[in-house]
């Protein structure tokens, strides 16, 4: 869902020793566009048709030859798909905005980080976001920024950990839309900030105040990343070592032994192997094997979704019930908490660097206009 742009444009200037006749422009500013992957616009048959199809005729998905894949995406898996995974989402849907966590989340977000920002750089910098799968699209939003005068862009994909499957798929797309850009501006990509210690601080917070109000400690931690084919580990893509190392800091952060803390991988789609074991499963071994009582965290995403609030609170509570467990706990992601925030201003604020320094400041008034901006 778009957002209204209800901030006025920039007056334009004129360029330094610029002849009297040439054009003004806007320009001098930075912008920076968080992403996420992205969220229909509602749950209905075609609306979750669109999403999907765009979602998994992505190469960086699904990269089965095109003559085999398409057919079967189109004429089996679309005309089946969108209804169960319609229903999915109304399970969690944001009845009152009338969109998905996911959107809300993503937009809390980034008016916390405009307003931090704001407080450091004025109206100098511009904060905005969009989805590589729908809507804000990536294109609407870097010729917004563009428009808007920023003649260099920071793209940050809100993905702690690096994959072909999420991270390098919205900086193709970030890279496409500049491609139709007249006047390009100057631009850089966030690195994966996986073992970053504020992320990981972060992280073991939220799983102390969890404990914490807990009556009855789980016994075991079970650190859930999204799932990509096996295969893709052998390939080249560091996702597999970089979620292990995620646990591991966590795990040395809070100071438990390696028996309390276990690394699954869920969402697993498709016929071939994907990175084991399998959250679903293991969650039903550990019930069998005598574990009641166990947590689930889900660091690999930024914000609450379909695959955490659905699949994680839903189908493998479920698997964990099943099999014997009395007590799951679900540790929702870091979203819009103070700390999360500390964390995406901080690898912000290091990537601005060379581009603008903190006090760097035009406008006493910026902090509310870059909020009233972000909130559409």
């Amino acid at each position: 869902m778009t957002q209204p742009d209800d901030l006025p444009l920039p007056d334009p200037v004129s360029l330094p020793d610029a002849p009297a006749d040439h054009p003004k422009v806007r320009f001098g500013r930075v912008g920076v566009l968080l992403a996420n992957l992205g969220t229909p616009d509602a749950t209905d048959y075609w609306s979750m048709r669109r999403y999907l199809n765009e979602f998994l005729s992505d190469r960086r998905v699904i990269d089965y030859p095109r003559w085999l894949w398409q057919p079967l995406l189109q004429l089996v898996i679309l005309s089946k798909r969108p209804f169960s995974s319609g229903a999915a989402y109304r399970s969690i849907w944001n009845t009152e905005a009338d969109e998905s966590p996911l959107m809300t989340i993503t937009r809390e977000q980034t008016v916390k980080v405009a307003e931090r920002l704001a407080a450091s750089y004025g109206d100098r910098v511009e904060v905005d976001f969009c989805m590589r799968y729908g809507n804000p699209s990536v294109e609407s939003r870097v010729n917004r920024l563009i428009e808007r005068g920023c003649d260099r862009i920071l793209f940050f994909p809100l993905y702690p950990h690096y994959s072909v499957a999420t991270m390098a798929t919205a900086n193709d797309q970030f890279f496409r839309a500049l491609m139709k850009a007249q006047w390009q501006p100057a631009t850089r990509t966030v690195a994966p900030y996986f073992d970053n210690p504020a992320y990981i601080d972060a992280l073991a917070g939220s799983v102390e105040r969890a404990y914490a109000g807990l009556a009855d400690r789980p016994e075991v931690l079970v650190v859930s990343y999204h799932g990509v084919p096996q295969r893709y580990l052998t390939e080249g893509d560091p996702y597999h070592c970089q979620c292990q190392k995620t646990s591991r800091l966590l795990q040395e952060r809070l100071g438990w032994p390696k028996a309390e803390v276990v690394t699954t991988f869920q969402s697993r789609f498709g016929p071939e192997e994907w990175l084991k074991p399998y959250t679903v499963e293991e969650v039903a071994r550990l019930a069998e094997a005598g574990r009641k009582r166990i947590a689930v965290i889900a660091p690999a995403f930024s914000a609450d979704c379909i695959e955490t609030l659905e699949e994680i609170n839903e189908e493998i509570k479920e698997s964990f019930e099943e099999a014997g467990g009395e007590q799951f706990t679900y540790i929702p992601c870091l979203n819009a908490e103070t700390a999360h925030i500390d964390v995406l201003s901080g690898v912000i604020a290091d990537n601005l660097a060379g581009w603008i320094a903190p006090g760097d400041v035009r406008a006493a008034t910026a902090p509310a206009r870059v909020l009233r901006r972000a909130t559409g």
